[in-house]
């Protein structure tokens, strides 16, 4: 038989494996949010005008029990599954922030904003975080989304997490031990839990402007000082 050229034959291997990648996702991967990717960090676009970050992640659940029927519908809807969602990137001073800085782009395009969807499940929530947050930190918006997802990229949700089906307790101090034992270099004064005094809100992430973990004694100190909080299960 007639031997085939070896570059016909890789051609065709790689035209294969194009056409096998090109399906629609699967119903339950759109309702979760994704995980960071093993491979390297890409080139992050510094900020400037502030001194750090702040990674805020909402538990998801808390905030649709919370709201109630004023709650969003796109986070919030029957067939919503999240857990840790992204709530914001924000640039701080070392004591207090900049906020509603003037920009000359006001408002977050369309295929941008949803190009953040599995981070965060709301284009409200994008707009709003751009215009309050977003507009300070030197960036254009889709440079400041960029960012926004290499930080989420640069943090490992517990595996505790991960499976939250049923409703439960938990201390606001462990959460912060699991998530620095999970996220090795993040010190225990870098991380504060946030609470509303009977629900897990959110967990609040230090960062340099090249996200690197770092320590910032003004958001640890404003940590949940309850014993005992409520974690609100996820959807099934």
């Amino acid at each position: 038989m007639r031997r085939l050229p070896a570059l016909l034959v890789l051609g065709a291997a790689l035209a294969l494996a194009a056409c096998s990648d090109g399906g629609e996702p699967s119903s339950s991967a759109s309702n979760s949010i994704s995980q960071p990717s093993s491979g390297s960090q890409p080139d992050i676009h510094e900020g400037k005008g502030f001194d750090f970050y702040v990674l805020a992640l909402s538990w998801s659940p808390s905030y649709c029990e919370s709201e109630g029927q004023r709650a969003n519908r796109q986070q919030c809807g029957a067939t919503r599954s999240y857990g840790f969602v992204v709530h914001g990137l924000w640039p701080q001073y070392e004591r207090g922030y900049p906020s509603e800085c003037a920009s000359t782009q006001r408002d977050v395009p369309n295929d941008l904003a949803r190009s953040m969807y599995d981070l965060m499940p709301s284009t409200g929530l994008i707009r709003q975080q751009w215009r309050k947050h977003g507009s300070c930190a030197g960036l254009s918006p889709a440079d400041y989304f960029d960012v926004v997802r290499a930080a989420r990229n640069r943090v490992t949700i517990p595996a505790s997490f991960n499976d939250a089906s049923q409703r439960q307790s938990v201390d606001p101090g462990q959460v912060e031990r699991d998530f620095v034992k999970a996220n090795p270099g993040l010190p225990a004064g870098g991380i504060a839990v946030a609470c509303d005094g009977r629900l897990l809100e959110e967990v609040r992430i230090c960062m340099t402007k090249s996200l690197q973990f770092r320590a910032c004694p003004e958001v640890d100190k404003r940590e949940c000082r309850a014993r005992s909080i409520t974690l609100p299960a996820m959807h099934r």
